[in-house]
């Protein structure tokens, strides 16, 4: 897995904002690369970048080892994301790809859990998969 943070701001903002805010909320700063979007090219491409305000929406995008997009959230700049969320998705994405598709993950599946296995026989049957596992959290 790698993670990658990108934004508008120069590199030069990303290191004052890691010096002086990131790194007194996350011991060490920000543990991967920030990139720099000047001028939004690449959030123009993932539908991110408000051209007229002159700023990208924040955005989480998990693209896998092919460079296929499995999931996304766009959330507009006074919204807060969620890590946690953000790492539980990832390593059910990591889950599927390594089962090459023989495992599925019900509604906040963590690692550990049970997962699902597709086909017609979990048709209507999910919730009891979803039951037993909410019941141990």
């Amino acid at each position: 897995m790698e993670v990658l943070s990108m934004s508008i701001d120069s590199v030069f903002v990303h290191k004052m904002w890691d010096d002086y805010e990131l790194s007194k909320m996350v011991s060490g700063g920000v543990p991967f690369p920030m990139m720099s979007d000047a001028g939004g090219k690449v959030g123009s491409i993932y539908g991110v970048y408000d051209e007229d305000g002159g700023v990208e929406n924040r955005g989480r995008f998990i693209i896998d080892p092919d460079g296929v997009v499995q999931g996304y959230e766009v959330l507009t700049p006074p919204i807060g994301r969620n890590v946690n969320e953000s790492l539980r998705q990832i390593q059910a994405f990591q889950l599927i790809r390594e089962s090459k598709g023989t495992e599925a993950t019900p509604s906040g599946w963590k690692p550990g859990k049970l997962t699902l296995k597709p086909g017609v026989d979990l048709v209507g049957k999910v919730w009891e998969v979803w039951k037993t596992e909410m019941a141990f959290d």
